[in-house]
């Protein structure tokens, strides 16, 4: 059983999109969203909730009244300035650090975990899908996204998939590394844009970190020919694999609107059969082929 994580140096490239698509090709797969912090494969999914769990994550403050003595101490050493002249905890303010807890002379401060958010186990017309949302401002999105992997996983062990498909988060940050940490292969999508081919190299510098295999795919490659040969040529330099370049399509907004992927929506288009490709190049590609995946078929449509 391996794992697929689709992410992107920046947000709009059109990696759920993506995603959503080479889900309609792919047979006996886990689905998993781990951009918990702005999910948005559910959707083009439209998944039927079967599990609903909270989220438990991170403290805060919350002064005792019938314990405070008034001392101000908490006040004093809060570098937040989380907590008002009444000794009142502004819960927006409050980063959890614990100071002011252990600090208290009268022990009057307590430091209850908070729900931050939710993650479930749906139905959905491609298989199981594990997904979250993270509450708004709330902080852990990494552990939440170790969290639904780690379902997503042990779902598809219990019930016999091959592969796990996660929609992971953009960037380079927290979340990003609690996604492709122990993934078989990464799908990297950029455009051919000054801020995509910079993105793309940071995302590539984290992939080798962590020693994941990483391929690569241009979104809108047609937009900026000479930006799509800079990519090319760094993916080379770099010994990363180019599966394929997506031409700008309108067909993906159209299908994102009808609620359907690109591959369920409209006419047959040169867009289709590029996808179509990208697929058999990621199930038959070394990173892949390597881990012991030779049983993954492309469901032609």
């Amino acid at each position: 059983m391996r794992e697929l994580v689709i992410i992107s140096g920046k947000g709009g490239t059109g990696k759920t999109s993506l995603t959503a698509a080479l889900a309609s090709l792919a047979v006996n797969t886990v689905l998993c969203d781990a951009d918990v912090d702005a999910a948005d494969l559910h959707l083009l999914m439209q998944p039927e909730i079967r599990q609903h769990h909270d989220f438990m994550g991170g403290k805060s403050a919350r002064i005792n009244p019938d314990l405070c003595t008034g001392c101000d101490t908490c006040r004093t050493l809060c570098r937040f300035d989380a907590i008002s002249e009444r000794l009142v905890v502004d819960p927006i303010r409050c980063e959890g650090c614990g100071v002011c807890v252990h600090f208290c002379p009268a022990g009057a401060i307590e430091f209850p975990v908070q729900r931050c958010g939710e993650w479930y186990v749906s139905d959905t017309r491609f298989g199981t899908m594990v997904h979250a949302r993270l509450g708004i401002a709330e902080e852990n999105s990494g552990k939440l996204v170790s969290l639904i992997r780690k379902e997503a996983r042990q779902l598809a062990e219990e019930h016999g998939h091959d592969l796990i498909l996660t929609d992971g988060p953009p960037g380079i940050g927290c979340p990003v590394i609690a996604a492709i940490g122990g993934a078989t292969a990464l799908l990297i999508i950029t455009e051919p844009t000054v801020s995509g081919v910079h993105d793309m190299e940071r995302v590539l510098d984290l992939a080798a970190h962590f020693n994941v295999p990483g391929m690569v795919c241009i979104n809108k490659f047609d937009l900026n020919p000479a930006m799509t040969e800079t990519i090319e040529n760094i993916a080379q330099k770099r010994n990363v694999a180019v599966l394929g370049k997506i031409p700008f399509d309108p067909v993906f907004t159209h299908a994102m609107v009808a609620g359907k992927t690109l591959l369920e929506y409209g006419e047959e288009t040169p867009t289709h059969e590029v996808v179509r490709e990208i697929w058999n190049k990621i199930i038959t590609s070394p990173s892949m082929h390597s881990y012991g995946i030779v049983d993954l078929k492309a469901t032609i449509q």
